[in-house]
């Protein structure tokens, strides 16, 4: 039985290149993508491109998956084949697009790392009288403490700090401002952090936190300085600003359960967004629920041995 016809493969990159003005890398790989459907399809007995249809094209999406294909790679398949199709239905090779239904897989959402309490109480111990070691506990304090972006934190002026109150307030995205509590460790280590300041900041400076040449501090200079504390003290992975702020919306969310809450004090316009993190301790909602559901302690009892 004759193959499907690949002189239409050919004409689909030509088409790619020099109407679409595609680069070259791009035709090749779309017309790598069609080759494997075709491929696909004659070892399913099928020899003319008219007979394709939805269902042909979720098989061979379902066998790209089973051949450990990732969910990325499978959508750019997809977006190569829709392509070609609407050339043969353009051409008139074809009566319908087969892939205008298919769906591509939904491409699986990274869960942001975090600290356990225990790394993040062995990170902040930080026993030193050094300038910069004392500002970089008070940063990384306040990181923990409010959940703070990396921009919110260089952003901070010495006004937006109320240590009497125990607020910072926060000019976050959107020029949204939003009021934040601070913890009594972070207060403790920002207020050991101001006469420290007073003796490194230019005149001019607003700035909560000065670099050593007593300009506000650089994103930068926070993203060094967290990862040369992390190495220091050992510890498997380097910590970020994002790693702070996401342990503290994790440990918020464990001990509260209070979903709206944590969006206000991430400064998340969608629910949305928070709702990650609902996801990151499935092993501690399960500790939970073993310990308190009576369904689930007395499937526990059965399953003791006498």
């Amino acid at each position: 039985m004759p193959g499907l016809d690949r002189q239409w493969i050919l004409a689909y990159g030509e088409h790619l290149r020099y109407e679409r003005r595609m680069s070259s890398n791009t035709e090749k790989n779309y017309r790598r993508d069609v080759n494997a459907l075709r491929r696909f399809l004659e070892s399913e007995a099928l020899a003319d491109w008219s007979a394709v249809d939805t269902y042909h094209i979720r098989a061979f999406a379902s066998w790209s998956h089973r051949r450990g294909l990732a969910a990325s790679s499978i959508q750019r398949r997809l977006s190569a084949l829709r392509g070609f199709f609407a050339y043969l239905l353009r051409e008139g090779e074809i009566e319908a697009n087969p892939v205008v239904d298919v769906q591509a897989p939904k491409l699986s959402k990274r869960l942001p790392k975090t600290l356990d309490v225990d790394q993040v109480a062995r990170l902040l111990e930080i026993d030193s009288d050094h300038p910069l070691a004392v500002r970089d506990r008070a940063i990384m304090e306040l990181f923990y403490s409010s959940g703070l972006r990396l921009a919110e934190l260089t952003g901070l002026d010495l006004t937006d700090i109320d240590l009497a109150d125990g607020t910072v307030r926060v000019t976050g995205k959107g020029n949204k401002t939003r009021v934040l509590p601070v913890g009594s460790k972070a207060i403790r280590a920002i207020s050991r952090w101001l006469p420290v300041r007073a003796g490194k900041a230019n005149a001019d400076e607003t700035a909560l936190f000065v670099s050593r040449l007593g300009r506000r501090i650089s994103h930068r200079t926070i993203q060094t300085r967290l990862r040369e504390w992390s190495r220091r003290l050992g510890m498997a992975s380097g910590v970020s600003p994002h790693l702070l702020r996401h342990s503290f919306a994790t440990h918020m969310l464990e001990s509260s359960g209070d979903l709206r809450g944590v969006q206000e004090l991430l400064g998340h316009a969608d629910i949305g967004t928070t709702q990650i993190y609902t996801h990151l301790d499935f092993q501690h909602l399960a500790r939970i629920y073993d310990k308190s559901h009576p369904r689930a302690r007395k499937r526990q009892d059965e399953s003791d041995p006498d």
